[in-house]
């Protein structure tokens, strides 16, 4: 399920304070829950397939889920989180499923803050780790998962929500990154620090044989560190370039799915000041 759209949009304003006169806490009532409901549509579409229903919205709390609203004094609902617990590789964790911001709202820290409650609360479940999904080829959420999360991607899903009816992803599969966000600072601190120095780009990418409106070449390099580019913002390439769009899934979806294969990893994820961005992806030694 495609969730994932404006879950960390608007993450790097962590910095600034709540919006005035919002507050944040649980939903508590039936028409919190079918807010959240109509947000979801207003996000992802009209009728949307995928959307969590109120049923599930009340009962996830209830085996150590999380569904959190934003709330005007009015008692308009302005943004969501929602995520459910479970185990995975063995250790108690947290899927972080949805996170939604009305538009006006975007761009004020405001999903950062939900993002910060929600981890408070799974810090006090007992919780180790934190995933969510987002898109490879979303150059902005790469740099603030990879970059300013100090998240680590645990794994390449290929086409993991099928191709789905939301406004936001057209008809392209939907290749996922699954992102392990650890909730201990040490780890974090660690993680960004070694990525901070990591090894320089080097001087060609997989994406240079050829580019991204070529076909994938016969070979890709065979190298201890390599490049996969991917473009300044794709998500406008849905809508004004769907050929180019599509170019890029293609050549990223045999990139990473050759790399991955192979044992390697994502090292670090670089941005432009153009708003480009490349993965340096590294072989197990």
């Amino acid at each position: 399920m495609p969730r994932e759209s404006h879950q960390i949009k608007d993450m790097d304003t962590t910095a600034l304070p709540l919006p005035a006169g919002i507050v944040i806490r649980d939903l508590v009532s039936h028409e919190d829950r079918q807010q959240c409901v109509a947000l979801q549509e207003a996000t992802w579409g009209a009728g949307f397939a995928e959307l969590v229903p109120p049923a599930i919205l009340q009962v996830g709390p209830k085996v150590g889920g999380i569904t959190a609203g934003a709330f005007e004094k009015s008692g308009r609902l302005v943004g969501f989180v929602f995520g459910l617990t479970g185990i995975r590789h063995g250790a108690l964790a947290h899927w972080s499923d949805m996170l939604a911001v009305v538009p006006e709202l975007r761009g004020t820290g405001l999903g950062g803050h939900l993002k910060a409650w929600q981890r408070a609360r799974c810090e006090e479940l007992g919780v180790q780790v934190m995933y969510w999904t987002w898109d490879p080829l979303v150059s902005r959420n790469s740099h603030l998962n990879l970059n300013k999360l100090g998240a680590r991607v645990d794994e390449f899903v290929e086409n993991m929500y099928g191709v789905t009816d939301s406004t936001q992803f057209g008809a392209l599969p939907t290749d996922r990154f699954v992102a392990a966000w650890d909730l201990d600072n040490l780890k974090i601190t660690r993680r960004l620090a070694a990525r901070a120095a990591d090894a320089p780009l080097l001087a060609e990418s997989p994406l240079a044989a050829g580019g991204p409106t070529a076909p994938p070449p016969p070979a890709w390099p065979d190298a201890p560190t390599v490049q996969v580019a991917i473009p300044r913002d794709f998500p406008a390439l849905l809508t004004d370039a769907p050929d180019a769009a599509a170019a890029f899934r293609q050549h990223t979806h045999a990139a990473f799915t050759h790399y991955f294969a192979l044992g390697y990893q994502i090292s670090s994820f670089h941005p432009t000041v153009d708003g480009d961005g490349t993965y340096l992806m590294t072989r197990p030694l």
